[in-house]
C-alpha cells in the first residue's frame, strides 16, 4: 500500500475481529518496522509491552475503565516512555556514530554535554517530555505500519497509568503515553465518514504565530 493512501486510509477502529489473532511473524515484523522512527539523538526511548493473552488482556481491559476493545483486538500494546534512555543508550549511540564515521574519537565528550543539556536531569519534567515526545513518533509509526500491513489499530489514553503499571510490573518512573489495540474489523462493520478535521487556515501560520 503506497504510504500517502496508507496515512489517508488509516482510522482509529473500536470494533476489532476478537477470533482472528495476529501470527507471531507479523507481530515482529511490525514492531522492526517502527523502529525505525527517528528520535532525539538516536536514542530511542520506548519500549513495549505486547499483550496478547486473553487472561492479560482481560486485567489490562480493567485498566482502561472496562473498554470492549481492548480484549477484542488481536493484541494490545502498551507503550513505555522511558526518561533513562539517555544513560542507557547514549553510549552505544556515540560507538555506531564513531564507527560509521558520523563523528570523531575527539568529539565523543561534547555530544554527551550536549544530550545532558538538552534533555536534563534524570527526574526533570524536560526529561519526561522527551521521552514521550519521541515514544509518540514511535507510536505514529507504528500505527501507519500496521495499516500497510494490513491491520487495524486505536491508539488510546483512556487508562489507569497507575493500574496498568501495577498489574504489568512496570517501573514508577517510567511513562505510559498510550496503549495501542491492534487487530482486524470485525466483520459486518462499515466505518462512518472522517469526522471533524479543521480546515490548515486554522491553525497554520507562515513565520509567526
Amino acid at each position: 500500500m503506497e504510504v500517502i493512501e496508507t496515512i489517508k486510509e488509516r482510522r482509529s477502529i473500536n470494533f476489532f475481529e476478537p477470533e482472528k489473532n495476529i501470527r507471531d511473524e507479523v507481530i515482529t515484523e511490525l514492531l522492526e518496522i517502527a523502529n525505525l522512527s527517528p528520535s532525539s539523538f538516536n536514542l530511542q526511548p520506548w519500549k513495549v509491552i505486547v499483550v496478547k493473552e486473553p487472561d492479560m488482556k482481560k486485567l489490562l481491559r480493567v485498566c482502561a475503565f472496562n473498554q470492549p476493545k481492548v480484549e477484542e483486538a488481536s493484541v494490545v500494546l502498551i507503550l513505555i516512555a522511558d526518561p533513562d534512555a539517555v544513560e542507557d543508550n547514549l553510549e552505544r549511540v556515540l560507538d555506531r556514530w564513531e564507527e560509521l564515521g558520523y563523528i570523531k574519537s575527539e568529539m565523543r565528550e561534547s555530544y554527551i554535554g550536549m544530550a545532558n543539556d538538552l534533555y536534563g536531569p534524570k527526574d526533570s519534567l524536560k526529561r519526561k517530555i522527551f521521552a514521550v515526545k519521541n515514544t509518540s513518533l514511535f507510536a505514529m509509526n507504528l500505527m501507519i505500519s500496521a495499516k500497510g500491513l494490513g491491520l487495524e489499530t486505536h491508539p488510546m489514553d483512556g487508562f489507569d497509568e497507575k493500574c496498568i503499571k501495577n498489574e504489568f510490573n512496570i517501573p514508577e518512573d517510567k511513562i505510559i503515553p498510550m496503549i495501542i489495540a491492534v487487530g482486524y474489523l470485525k466483520s459486518g462493520i462499515k466505518l462512518l465518514p472522517r469526522a471533524f478535521r479543521r480546515k490548515l487556515n486554522e491553525f497554520v501560520y507562515f513565520e509567526k504565530y
